[in-house]
């Protein structure tokens, strides 16, 4: 999963997660050809508005299921994490968090650009094994 790129996909990106099934965006495209350097990879995407994404029509909240687990998308923090759900991945803070909430965990993958907080350029691997376990891990770049 990625967030906040923010017009600008970094060179090293496309490389780094060419081996995921799948690519989950949690918000702050800002400009839709900005998915274009993704596009190459010929992976399903999924895309959630963020707050620098007010012209498009993506989705404010996706809720995916894989292997039976629940996966929230989304690019706020959230509140609460809502009964059934496994966790909620969000974006905008530009910095990795991994909290426990009552219900699941809260995850952000940090920003591949811009991070804050002295943090580095990150996007994060979920892994599920169906119907036992998944696991969140951040990568840096």
């Amino acid at each position: 999963m990625i967030s906040d790129t923010h017009d600008r996909v970094p060179t090293g990106l496309p490389r780094a997660i060419a081996s995921a099934n799948e690519i989950w965006h949690l918000g702050d495209v800002c400009q839709p050809e900005t998915l274009d350097a993704l596009a190459s990879l010929s992976l399903p995407l999924s895309v959630v508005q963020g707050n620098m994404d007010p012209y498009f029509n993506w989705p404010e909240r996706l809720v995916l299921e894989r292997g039976g687990f629940q996966f929230q998308l989304q690019h706020h923090p959230p509140r609460e994490i809502s009964d059934g759900l496994d966790a909620v991945l969000f974006g905008h803070k530009h910095f990795p968090i991994k909290e426990r909430h009552p219900g699941g965990l809260a995850l952000n993958p940090g920003a591949v650009t811009g991070p804050r907080n002295g943090s580095t350029p990150s996007f994060a691997w979920l892994r599920v094994e169906p119907g036992n376990t998944w696991t969140w891990e951040l990568e840096t770049f």
